[in-house]
């Protein structure tokens, strides 16, 4: 029986994800980490607005397994916020303390207990890239001061909303360029471990407009109805049912899906997982390497 730890597994194509793990032939051990009590696999309270939590989380984690290894990590939790005034516990800047901050915590903390093959999985978004033309603001960097610390930032929109928008697409650059160098062979890492930035396009219907204003989440509910959402993702390739984009989560922790080699980038278009290269930003070995470095600093860990 595989073992699961995921994140975002409560509402959204990550509940579809969550109960099919559970409900796989011979079943899997599945660990949620969220604030309410989950209807799959067993839960742990986290708070990823806390570093603390995510430390009593991973703790709690590791005592609940009592050394059996974990197969698959699914950092699949996400936000997006109107603007960039909100902070942490921390002190950092909520969407990308959340998006990003957390779950590199989360996995430096569980990295000692992944398995031989594990799977670790950190979900990101087409946005993360210009190229996709996806209607966001693209991202301009990935430094972890400047996204924790957006006041400092001197390149910072003064619109409110297109500064919500770059944290949260700079938070996603960061998923793609955190899985790169989880890819890359270092001393603590499993052997064989498989590193997959996933994209599950444009999901309509989940839980991550919730905190933007009533218009938008309203269109967002709207069109992840199956009446509307269905039609739509025949007409564009990014567009994705919660059914889609859960299932092909599923199949990347199990390892029915598996990343060709030299490939972290996993994008899910026309309901099928592609393997296409990520932005150019995201395929920077140094921007990698510093994003690991400086994210290391700002949550007390070793580089």
């Amino acid at each position: 029986m595989a073992t699961i730890v995921m994140t975002g597994g409560t509402s959204g194509f990550g509940a579809i994800a969550a109960e099919r793990l559970t409900r796989q032939p011979g079943g899997a051990r599945l660990i949620l980490g969220a604030r309410r009590p989950a209807t799959a696999g067993e839960s742990i309270p986290l708070d990823l607005t806390e570093l603390d939590s995510v430390r009593a989380f991973a703790a709690a984690v590791r005592e609940r397994l009592n050394g059996t290894p974990v197969d698959a990590l699914l950092l699949n939790a996400g936000l997006i916020l109107p603007g960039v005034t909100g902070r942490t516990a921390d002190g950092f800047e909520t969407t990308f303390a959340v998006n990003h901050l957390a779950h590199y915590l989360l996995l430096r903390l569980l990295l000692p207990v992944l398995a031989d093959g594990a799977t670790v999985v950190l979900t990101t978004s087409g946005t993360h890239d210009p190229a996709t033309h996806a209607g966001l603001t693209p991202p301009r960097h990935a430094d972890p001061e400047l996204l924790a610390h957006p006041d400092r930032d001197p390149g910072l929109d003064p619109r409110p909303r297109k500064a919500g928008e770059h944290a949260y697409t700079a938070s996603k650059l960061c998923a793609v360029l955190t899985a790169r160098s989880l890819s890359e062979h270092r001393d603590d890492r499993p052997e064989r471990l498989a590193a997959i930035a996933y994209d599950p396009g444009q999901v309509f219907g989940t839980g991550l407009a919730k905190s933007l204003p009533f218009p938008l989440r309203t269109a967002w509910s709207l069109l992840g109805a199956s009446v509307l959402g269905r039609p739509l993702s025949r007409l564009n390739p990014h567009l994705n049912t919660r059914a889609a984009a859960g299932n092909a989560l599923a199949d990347l922790a199990l390892g029915l899906a598996t990343p060709p080699d030299g490939h972290t980038y996993a994008a899910l278009r026309r309901a099928r997982l592609t393997w296409p290269a990520p932005s150019n930003l995201a395929r920077s070995d140094e921007l990698a390497q510093a994003l690991w470095s400086h994210s290391a600093r700002l949550v007390g860990l070793p580089h």
